[in-house]
């Protein structure tokens, strides 16, 4: 049964909007938050309004106001209630988590003295004028439990595993350090894509990967059929280790990259690049095979460095050929992780220096649960019925 909410933009909402703009956008977004939120009890409690239903599980019980802080100023919602047992609207809370950890950590940043006149702005304007190291341990002790709990939740079957890695600025004990920050994301055995987990090191060397990747396997992780990600010295000796025997496929987008640096000349580089690409896009194992030898051969003489480096190389980019032909396009490359991490950047930027290690995973983990959670209600990203 699909219940509809009795509650729609009035007319006369939408004239304030039309006549001004930007500036009604806080009432606007209380009135959205508002509906989604009287949807949301509506579907708890099992039937539509003033409806009977043996289905009922409660009734609800009228709102209860709530003032939260946003880039909007503080905006005053209606939180419906019930009679009996525990509801609190999500949709409250999607979408305000990561500007909470964005919020909180420029907020550190001012409480420790380590900020620039332009955060001290961005604090004043998002935190009110007065902050202090009691209201950001405040905030962090809702947020942190939550956080953490979703880091922590049980994982399953993923099929397919993409891994990657970024830097953050932090300053720990006293420096200025660029932190490693590592991701897993996976298409899981509904297709459609999950990210797994993420976790903080002082690189990427191989007992930073391991610890992270065994932690997933102690929160349920299995059923990996095949893992994609760049070269790294300490993440590939951690796969090993933790996963040895499942086929890893290197991306072919950084393999690309990674022969210019054996290219001898400059106009050189548009001709390996297409038979490079040649290689790649072929239709089957066999024929790669028989296209990377040919090239191999053409470039020994011209660029031997180049055809040593491809033939050693290459065939680690290919592993994808095992694999159905309509799963290829997306599992070449780990573009869709790469595409991630720039909205993270993105998200990052504004703080620039995070004030501690706590502040960056926090910022991160909001940043990725959000994601996490769009992805679950969105579309299937693969098929992976019956393979």
């Amino acid at each position: 049964m699909t219940y509809q909410s009795d509650c729609t933009l009035p007319k006369e909402i939408l004239e304030q909007i039309a006549e001004q703009g930007l500036d009604y956008l806080p009432e606007l977004i209380r009135m959205v938050i508002n509906t989604a939120m009287k949807a949301e009890r509506q579907r708890y409690l099992g039937v539509a309004p003033y409806e009977r239903s043996p289905e009922r599980r409660d009734q609800g019980n009228g709102f209860k106001d709530k003032t939260m802080r946003t880039r909007m100023g503080d905006i005053t919602f209606d939180i419906p209630q019930v009679r009996q047992g525990e509801f609190y609207p999500q949709a409250l809370e999607k979408g305000l988590r990561s500007e909470r950890a964005l919020t909180m950590a420029l907020a550190e940043m001012y409480v420790q003295g380590t900020s620039t006149r332009k955060v001290n702005a961005i604090v004043e304007k998002l935190c009110g004028s007065q902050v202090s190291s009691a209201l950001v341990s405040k905030a962090a002790a809702e947020l942190d439990p939550l956080l953490e709990a979703w880091r922590k939740r049980p994982l399953g079957e993923i099929v397919y595993l993409y891994l990657d890695a970024r830097y953050e600025k932090v300053r720990l004990d006293g420096q200025i350090v660029d932190m490693a920050v590592l991701i897993a994301q996976g298409i899981d055995a509904q297709g459609k894509r999950r990210l797994l987990g993420v976790a903080i090191g002082l690189g990427e060397a191989e007992i930073y990967w391991r610890t992270f990747l065994q932690s997933l396997v102690q929160r349920g992780l299995c059923g990996i059929r095949l893992m994609i990600s760049d070269d790294h010295a300490g993440l590939r000796q951690a796969l090993r280790a933790v996963f040895g025997g499942i086929p890893w496929q290197r991306c072919q987008y950084h393999l690309q990259q990674n022969a210019a640096a054996y290219v001898p000349r400059k106009d050189m580089l548009a001709e390996v690049a297409a038979d490079i690409r040649k290689v790649f896009n072929a239709p089957d194992r066999p024929t790669a095979d028989a296209y990377l030898k040919q090239i191999v051969q053409k470039y020994e003489k011209s660029a031997s460095r180049l055809s040593d480096w491809m033939e050693n190389n290459l065939p680690e980019g290919l592993t994808v050929f095992a694999f159905p032909e309509r799963h290829r396009r997306k599992l070449r490359t780990n573009n869709s992780l790469e595409r991630l991490n720039r909205e993270i950047g993105r998200r990052t930027k504004v703080v620039s220096i995070f004030p501690n290690e706590a502040a960056c995973l926090r910022l991160i983990s909001a940043i990725l649960m959000e994601q996490d959670e769009a992805w679950q209600t969105g579309r299937v990203y693969l098929s992976i019925e019956n393979e």
